[in-house]
C-alpha cells in the first residue's frame, strides 16, 4: 500500500515573517497526519529557517531544484549536497516552469535526478504535457519520453527511492484542473509504462498529481486508485487550504 504524500511547491514566494507563519501553521496539521507524509519546497533563502522551524516535527521539506555538481565554479547553483546539509529531503528536479523558462531538456532533467539521488536526497520528477500537445493527444507519448530519458541515464529501479509528479502544464496556475478520471488515466498510463519494464517498481512508487489543486478538489483526485497525492502550488501558501489537502489525503 503506497502511502499519500502531500507537497507544496512555494515556487518563488515568500518572506521571513510568511514563511514562519507558514510553517507553524502547518506543523500540527502534518503532526496529526498519521497516515500521510506531508512536505514543503521552499526557495533556497529560506530553507535554514524551514529547518528550524521544523526542528522535531514531522513535516518534511526540500529544495524546487538542484545543481547537477556539487562544488566549484557555478555561480548561483545549490548542489545536493548543500541542499542535504540543510536537512531536505527531497528535491524537485524538471518542473514544467524549469523546462520552459530554463531551457532544461529531458537529458539534463535525467542529470539533475541522478545527481540528486546520488547525493541522498529523494528526486520529485515533474513530467507534463502543454495544452497543445494535450489537445493534439499526446499527453502519453510526452510523459513517456520525460520518464525514460530517466530510465535510460539511471535504470528503473532508480524510482525505487523517487517520486513522480503529473502536472498538466495547462493546469499550472490557471484555476483549471482535469477532471478526477482524466488525472486517473493519465496516473493509469504512467504506471502501466513502468510496469512494462518492472512490476514492482510501478507498484510501489508514488505518483503524485499537481494542476490546481484544492482543498474542495483534492478528495475525489485522491481518491483515484493512482494518485498517491498532490504537488501543490498556490494552494500551499493558505495555511487552511493546504490543511484541507492533508486532511482530503
Amino acid at each position: 500500500m503506497r502511502t499519500p504524500l502531500v507537497m507544496g511547491n512555494w515556487k518563488l514566494n515568500g518572506t521571513k515573517e510568511s514563511v514562519e507563519a507558514l510553517v507553524k501553521g502547518l506543523v500540527e496539521p502534518a503532526n496529526a497526519a498519521s497516515s500521510v507524509q506531508v512536505a514543503v519546497c521552499a526557495p533556497v533563502i529560506f530553507l535554514g529557517q524551514v529547518e528550524q522551524l521544523t526542528a522535531g516535527s514531522k513535516l518534511a521539506y526540500g529544495a524546487q531544484d538542484a545543481d547537477i555538481h556539487t562544488s566549484g565554479a557555478f555561480t548561483g547553483e545549490n548542489s545536493p549536497v548543500m541542499l542535504k546539509e540543510f536537512g531536505c529531503t527531497y528535491s524537485l528536479v524538471g518542473h514544467s516552469e524549469r523546462r520552459e523558462y530554463h531551457n532544461e531538456s529531458d537529458e539534463v532533467v535525467a542529470g539533475k535526478f541522478k545527481a540528486i539521488q546520488e547525493y541522498g536526497l529523494v528526486p520529485v520528477l515533474c513530467i507534463g504535457e502543454s495544452l497543445e500537445q494535450n489537445e493534439a493527444g499526446e499527453t502519453q507519448a510526452v510523459v513517456e519520453r520525460q520518464l525514460k530519458a530517466v530510465v535510460d541515464l539511471c535504470g528503473i529501479d532508480a524510482f525505487n527511492n523517487a517520486v513522480i509528479a503529473y502536472e498538466p502544464i495547462w493546469a499550472i496556475g490557471t484555476g483549471k484542473s482535469a477532471t478526477a478520471e482524466q488525472a486517473q488515466a493519465v496516473h493509469a498510463g504512467i504506471r502501466q509504462w513502468l510496469a512494462a519494464q518492472s512490476a514492482d517498481v510501478a507498484a510501489k512508487v508514488q505518483i503524485l498529481y499537481g494542476g490546481s489543486v484544492k482543498a474542495a478538489t483534492a478528495k475525489e483526485l485522491f481518491s483515484q486508485p493512482d494518485i498517491d497525492g498532490g504537488l501543490v502550488g498556490g494552494a500551499s501558501l493558505i495555511v487552511d487550504e493546504f490543511a484541507g489537502i492533508i486532511a482530503a489525503a
